[in-house]
């Protein structure tokens, strides 16, 4: 067996996040869960150590509390690591390059699915779980699909949490807010409300508190900010895969020097010069972030719903609403789409080389059973949703978890997924390389001021991405796929509705 050596943070830390981005444990033999452990489904060798890492965030409490009552039932050492993204694309491929990974992961923000299948980083789980196809049938229609989790007839990712969320609504300071002039909850920011309620939430706090925080330091932070914000004024960029973030299915072109996406970043910077960002907000992480609105350091940030639980059960006093992220200020509200599928940043899979097959099996039958599912969304709640509708429906739920996931309900709509039309396009995804400089670094560039032309720069990003699509396609092409770029044009795909089978 591996020695590893991990450090130890204590439960601030756990749930929020080091400087480093590191939160380490060791649960053999901690406090049990509230819900019974089921009967294990294979043969759990005893004294095995187990490792498992992903983003943690509100996640961790439900893991911390499930892997150490999982560990004192089957006889193993569990160690959970949850990370920030910038840390977990450093620590997977490292690990998977020395074949030191943990026996699960969930892969970087930039590596796909596919691509992790093609480079031998992870196993298919079928072996490890008996019957695996009618487990999988209790899932909702499109949980597995080929291409997303599912390469060659067997199944590489666990779909456990649903994707019809996004993580960048609007928490905020009730009190801060009011005093600025605003109620979000009664009618969401426009741009232009949400940049004046962030100048006068920053006048009033005279340095003491300021009106918008963002982890600045986590790149992807700047790239969903923007596109979301530019996809609710009406720039209907497709899924949210390396393939189609940021493309228009019905034409196949990037949107990123669309208007919307222009004005996104524009109304960022003008927030900055307006004085209203807080003090260091580019050295921040996502999870170092978000600590600082319970503290009253700042009025606004645009996250996820992942802070609604673990705010309301580590900082009760702290009295903040939710909301939608800011609209158009004039014209109609976007719709923001997402793939058919499980959430991707939330997939978990099985290390190639990793020996606790039958572990990981264990667990992962149990988180797509209606028990787990349901016992994971009475503590993790919107944060994550379960994938599994029955189980929102019988969760106990706070009114902001229930508030938030209606605002789901009426703002997201599923996409088309140009792979589950063409399979093959999986191996367009597994050669593109995106830019040296990709989106989300060139939209920090901008608001950092590294960069000064917004419309010049945007520009380039679409010649460039074009430029790597192109070259994937060629690559793939070249061993032997069946593509063409007009696979990932949709002429049906209407932004405002969902795209059902029946459409492909």
């Amino acid at each position: 067996m591996r020695k590893v050596t991990r450090a130890r943070l204590g439960r601030r830390e756990f749930l929020m996040g080091s400087a480093a981005g590191a939160a380490m444990l060791s649960l053999k033999g901690t406090a049990g869960l509230a819900q019974t452990v089921q009967p294990p489904i294979n043969s759990i060798p005893k004294g095995a150590t187990f490792r498992w890492v992903d983003s943690g965030d509100q996640k961790a409490v439900f893991f911390k509390k499930f892997f150490a009552d999982y560990a004192a039932d089957r006889g193993i050492e569990v160690i959970y690591d949850p990370l920030p993204w910038n840390e977990i694309a450093k620590v997977v491929p490292l690990g998977v390059r020395n074949g030191t990974a943990h026996d699960v992961f969930v892969t970087p923000r930039n590596v796909s699915l596919a691509d992790a299948v093609a480079q031998g980083w992870v196993q298919p789980y079928d072996e490890f779980i008996p019957n695996i196809e009618e487990w999988k049938a209790n899932f909702p229609a499109g949980a597995f699909l080929p291409g997303i989790n599912e390469f060659e007839g067997k199944t590489y990712g666990l779909p456990f949490t649903s994707n019809k969320r996004y993580g960048t609504h609007l928490l905020y300071n009730k009190q801060y807010v009011a005093d600025a002039g605003f109620d979000p909850e009664a009618k969401p920011l426009t741009q232009s409300e949400f940049r004046e309620a962030a100048r006068k939430i920053t006048e009033a706090g005279q340095g003491r508190y300021f009106g918008f925080i963002l982890g600045g330091s986590q790149l992807n932070r700047w790239a969903q900010s923007v596109r979301n914000l530019a996809r609710m004024a009406g720039a209907s960029a497709g899924g949210d895969s390396v393939l189609d973030a940021d493309i228009d299915l019905r034409t196949g072109e990037y949107v990123f020097d669309s208007d919307a996406y222009i004005a996104a970043i524009e109304l960022l910077i003008a927030m900055r010069d307006d004085g209203s960002f807080f003090p260091g907000l580019m050295n921040l992480n996502a999870p170092q972030a978000r600590a600082y609105m319970p503290q009253g350091a700042a009025g606004m940030i645009l996250q996820g719903p992942w802070n609604i639980p673990s705010w309301e059960g580590q900082n009760p006093d702290f009295d903040f609403g939710v909301s939608s992220g800011p609209v158009p200020d004039s014209g109609p509200v976007g719709k923001l789409t997402i793939s058919q599928g499980g959430a991707a940043p939330n997939t978990i899979s099985l290390f190639s080389g990793s020996e606790n097959g039958a572990i990981a099996g264990d667990i992962f039958h149990y988180l797509g059973t209606l028990e787990g599912q349901t016992a994971w969304a009475n503590i993790v709640g919107a944060g994550d949703p379960p994938i599994m509708p029955e189980a929102v429906a019988q969760a106990d739920m706070s009114p902001r978890s229930k508030q938030i996931l209606e605002l789901f309900n009426d703002q997201i709509r599923v996409g088309p997924n140009p792979i589950v039309r063409n399979g093959d396009l999986a191996k367009v995804i597994g050669t593109f390389v995106a830019p040296d400089v990709n989106f989300a670094r060139t939209v920090q560039g901008l608001v950092a001021g590294e960069l000064t032309d917004v419309p010049g720069e945007m520009k380039k990003l679409s010649d460039n991405y074009n430029a790597s699509l192109d070259a994937a396609f060629a690559a793939a092409t070249a061993e032997g796929a069946k593509v063409d770029r007009a696979d990932l044009v949709f002429t049906n795909w209407n932004p405002d509705v969902d795209f059902a089978a029946s459409d492909y």
